[in-house]
């Protein structure tokens, strides 16, 4: 029923606590009737909730994205941060992706050059935060024929990308978008087929 703990406390064999001495018998009927222990974390829970808490912490689910079986608990981390078919953003272009597909997109779009108008050379998109840092401003005369253009004088662009509200760059976003929404629906409307057919 218990094991001594020191003078004043007792562990109860139940539940493992340290309880005061002159409760344990007391204590041990309750905590014996009442609770039992969860044979997947070890949590003491209430006998007439046992099978919930399973059901709410430890069942098995299904990852909708990846299809992956996991424990409950842990299926909001692993949809937001480990999931392989998780959406993340490509940090050169902002084209949304599934995380799996993410270092091969990178790969390529980071090897892209845009013109640094500052020293007139071609950067590398995955160089040009730290040539945005160190870039003095002298023109590179190597670059070609793009060298020759520089800014008017006393006339500096500010760093960073360059570009940034270019019609090119709106009717990409803008075709990004429809792709993105597309997609979406067509997902949606599969999903709600699938849930009338079961």
């Amino acid at each position: 029923m218990a094991v001594v703990a020191d003078d004043t406390t007792r562990i109860c064999s139940h539940c493992e606590r340290s309880i005061p001495s002159s409760n344990i018998d007391l204590h041990y009927a309750h905590c014996s009737r009442n609770l039992e222990k969860c044979k997947v974390c070890g949590d003491m829970v209430p006998r007439r909730h046992a099978e919930e808490h399973f059901l709410n912490t430890h069942a098995p689910v299904s990852c909708s994205l990846c299809s992956e079986m996991m424990e409950r608990d842990i299926l909001a981390v692993h949809t937001g941060e480990n999931c392989p078919q998780r959406i993340v953003t490509c940090e050169f272009c902002e084209f949304p992706l599934p995380a799996i597909d993410l270092a091969e997109h990178q790969e390529v779009c980071g090897s892209r050059t845009e013109l640094c108008h500052l020293c007139n050379r071609y950067i590398r998109l995955r160089e040009r935060y730290n040539h945005d840092r160190h870039c003095e401003g002298v023109p590179d005369h190597s670059a070609g024929p793009s060298s020759n253009i520089r800014p008017p004088q006393g006339e500096h662009p500010p760093r960073g990308r360059s570009n940034e509200f270019s019609p090119r760059r709106i009717l990409f976003t803008i075709a990004i978008t429809g792709i993105a929404v597309l997609l979406g629906s067509l997902f949606y409307q599969k999903k709600m087929e699938n849930n009338q057919v079961h």
